[in-house]
């Protein structure tokens, strides 16, 4: 049986795609077929196939099904700023119909585990008065949050998962990952997050000298998720 989620985050560079391909590594190794998408992407690289997002290629080196990037990655912008911003510098109408076709063209190749990954944080704008939070919405997709534990990241937290469950989805599970290895009272901030977020937490990852997938996946429990074959 088939299982997709969204990936969101509380905020912008709290690595929301180490996470999610640790996650997509980790049902590689318990033998389930993968897929991913990465919507919408700024802060690309030109090369000879096109524009790149590091994002979208990591996620798409953890995927067992046979996609391309354009498949994973369909909005892809040069400049690093907010995706809204960049798709009305390159003329493009950046809405929630555009971005819901080519997932749901993932999501219909039917892998073990398909996972959708977010920009920023829970409300990136798009255009007019979309949000990227429409996204999911419109797909019905439960949520992971990636929590960046750092100075203020409980409270980014709550506020996150209040919106995700106020938009009528459900919190499928949390992942802390620890941007900030100076973090103070870390136990006690973890076990804050762990007494008020109202999901299971899928793991939680220190700070890697290689945050490769693997490395990242030995944190990560996907049990909660109740994923099969």
């Amino acid at each position: 049986m088939s299982a997709a989620f969204f990936i969101a985050g509380t905020d912008t560079e709290i690595g929301k795609t180490t996470i999610a391909a640790g996650l997509l590594h980790a049902a590689r190794r318990a033998g389930l077929s993968t897929a991913a998408a990465k919507p919408v992407a700024s802060g690309c690289e030109m090369t000879a196939e096109g524009l790149r997002n590091s994002d979208a290629l990591a996620l798409l080196g953890e995927c067992t099904l046979a996609l391309d990037y354009a498949q994973v990655n369909p909005l892809a912008f040069a400049p690093a700023i907010a995706p809204h911003l960049a798709a009305r510098e390159a003329g493009v109408t950046l809405s929630v119909d555009a971005l819901c076709a080519p997932v749901r063209a993932i999501l219909a190749k039917g892998a073990d585990l398909t996972l959708v990954e977010g920009a920023g944080g829970w409300r990136v704008p798009l255009a007019g008065a979309a949000t990227l939070s429409d996204l999911p919405i419109a797909l019905g997709l439960p949520v992971i949050l990636v929590v960046g534990v750092r100075l203020g990241c409980i409270n980014h937290a709550l506020l996150s998962a209040e919106a995700i469950l106020r938009d009528g989805l459900q919190l499928a599970g949390w992942v802390a990952n620890l941007v900030d290895p100076a973090t103070s009272r870390l136990d006690d901030n973890l076990a804050t997050l762990a007494e008020r977020l109202p999901a299971p937490c899928l793991g939680r990852v220190p700070r890697l000298p290689q945050a490769t997938p693997a490395a990242v996946a030995e944190y990560l429990d996907l049990a909660p998720l109740r994923l099969a074959r």
